[in-house]
């Protein structure tokens, strides 16, 4: 159990060097080295605990994802309530935090480390990909109690919302887009997609 222990706190400390450094240096600056002096440890230290420096970057990643569980859940559970566009423009912005579009641009920058992550079972873009899997299930959710068209396609918003949101955060830097630009954005590519006008029955939910 100490060891145990013992291994998980490495891994988190190194995780936040590496996600501190990715943030104020940038994707090419991030190495073996440059995690460990962030860190504060012996350079050793990350090898013997990674086979070696992507896959300790494929295990971020993963990790990274591995959060957007309780990200989905809160989602899932908006719907029907609010409106459609208000709850995904929250979630959209809560997702591309600056760590996550640091992220997206490592797995993008390095071809080793998609290599991992593609081993690993993650298919596309790391984050994005998950992402936009999750978001067309609160759609399916939010489509079944009559707040989005019967006849849209909710696995193709998905991806839409998400490359939309993405190109939003990653495009303005450390100057993130405010709250009503991304439910522009968000309203934008849902429309069409939402019914005519509001479900009939007693008053509940806002509409979409």
């Amino acid at each position: 159990m100490p060891t145990g222990v013992h291994i998980r706190d490495v891994r988190e400390q190194l995780f936040g060097a590496a996600e501190r450094v990715l943030l104020r240096d940038g994707a090419n600056t991030l190495t073996s080295r440059a995690v460990t002096a962030e860190a504060g440890c012996a350079k050793g230290v990350l090898h013997r605990h990674f086979a070696d420096f992507d896959a300790f970057l494929a295990e971020l990643v993963l990790d990274r994802i591995g959060r957007l569980g309780a990200w989905s859940d809160a989602l899932r559970g908006s719907a029907g309530t609010g409106t459609v566009a208000g709850n995904l423009a929250g979630a959209l912005t809560e997702l591309f935090g600056p760590v996550a579009v640091a992220v997206v641009a490592l797995a993008v920058f390095r071809d080793g480390l998609r290599a991992r992550l593609r081993e690993a079972g993650s298919a596309g873009v790391p984050l994005l990909t998950e992402a936009a899997g999750m978001v067309a299930g609160y759609l399916a959710a939010e489509r079944e109690r009559g707040r989005i068209a019967a006849g849209a396609d909710v696995g193709a918003l998905a991806p839409a919302l998400v490359g939309a949101a993405h190109l939003l955060f990653a495009a303005r830097g450390s100057a993130p887009p405010d709250a009503e630009e991304v439910r522009r954005a968000v309203a934008a590519v849902l429309a069409g997609a939402l019914p005519e006008r509001p479900p009939s029955g007693p008053a509940g939910p806002a509409g979409p």
